[in-house]
């Protein structure tokens, strides 16, 4: 069967997942939140490449790491606009549920600090180390 992003999409919302990948090369899964997923694939050098994606949550950290990892369509449930903007301009096409300004963090008190940390960045690779020292750090903090 040739994947396709609606497979994705209902892979997402019925199998109670956090996001979906599908390629030729078979079919990722994960129910982890925030971009551990993603960087997970990234660190596994899982080939992505060509893959339609489906997404609860994708703010630009996400969208940063969907460039990295060559996907050719996204669907986010709810999606930020510099997200959305970060995908179109790396020519991934892109449809959503929820068009919201910026992403917030799970608390609901401020905003996403993954997205925060990768605002004002337009580099797919500096916005990957940025990511991953934010995510270390934030770890640090919670143990």
């Amino acid at each position: 069967m040739v994947p396709n992003i609606l497979e994705a999409k209902n892979k997402l919302l019925q199998g109670g997942y956090t996001c979906v990948a599908l390629n030729d090369d078979g079919i990722y899964t994960s129910m982890d939140r925030g971009v551990k997923p993603l960087l997970d694939w990234i660190s596994n050098k899982c080939d992505l490449t060509d893959a339609y994606v489906a997404d609860k949550v994708v703010g630009k950290a996400a969208a940063f790491l969907y460039v990295l990892l060559k996907v050719k369509v996204v669907y986010a449930v709810v999606i930020s606009e510099p997200a959305l903007i970060t995908l179109e301009k790396h020519n991934i096409k892109v449809s959503y549920g929820q068009l919201v300004s910026a992403i917030r963090n799970r608390d609901n008190t401020g905003f996403c600090p993954m997205e925060s940390s990768v605002w004002d960045i337009e580099d797919p690779n500096i916005a990957y180390e940025t990511i991953v020292r934010t995510r270390n750090e934030l770890i640090l903090k919670n143990n």
